[in-house]
């Protein structure tokens, strides 16, 4: 995520941060909780050398794994909390409470003139989240899609059905699938989504004003 030259990096997912970012080529991580898929390139990138790095997220006390013993030039101390909004270089950025296994934020990112919302990792959204989203309308809202159609309701993660019943209450007319399973990319293959909906990948850019 870019807003005014300033790079946050949302989760840190990617085992080959160090790869694929140089040393001061993005300021913080924004995270969204500590499951091990979402934080994983956190421990190799913690003992590298270099400025500190401010991690914002959750006020989850048990983090994952040692990163909070052994946090290395990363400095967790940014916790945020539901509905506050806080500055990121100018980008205001306000924490949006999420239904998962381990306390989870979503975030709506927000500049003068645009929304975005991002909504990973969740199975619906409660209530206060929900309202707070119609009343905020994200002009683009990235979402955690893990599953294909399914008749049960999913645990955790949105299916798709799932996802077209919350934006016809929504209305955001730019849906962005994310976290996609094996299963649902399969069932891609052979269907198409509807109107205003796609999947994201790797090296997609969004551009907002």
């Amino acid at each position: 995520m870019k807003f005014n030259d300033a790079i946050t990096l949302i989760d840190a997912g990617r085992h080959d941060l160090t790869d694929r970012w140089s040393p001061g080529s993005f300021q913080q991580f924004l995270l969204t909780h500590y499951h091990m898929d979402h934080v994983q390139g956190l421990f190799p990138l913690r003992w590298g050398v270099g400025d500190v790095i401010p991690v914002y997220g959750p006020p989850d006390e048990q983090g994952c794994d040692d990163l909070f013993k052994h946090p290395g030039l990363l400095d967790f101390s940014h916790t945020v909390e539901p509905f506050v909004v806080f500055d990121l270089q100018g980008l205001q950025v306000t924490p949006l409470p999420l239904n998962h296994s381990k306390l989870t934020f979503g975030y709506l990112l927000e500049t003068a003139h645009s929304r975005v919302a991002w909504l990973s990792d969740t199975a619906g959204l409660p209530e206060k989240t929900l309202k707070f989203l119609l009343n905020n309308h994200p002009q683009v809202m990235v979402i955690d899609c893990s599953h294909p159609p399914r008749a049960d309701a999913p645990r955790n993660h949105y299916d798709l059905n799932t996802v077209l019943a919350l934006n016809q209450v929504i209305r955001s007319p730019q849906v962005i699938l994310t976290h996609i399973s094996h299963q649902f990319d399969a069932w891609l293959m052979e269907n198409a989504l509807p109107s205003g909906f796609e999947v994201g990948f790797d090296g997609m850019e969004i551009g907002v004003a």
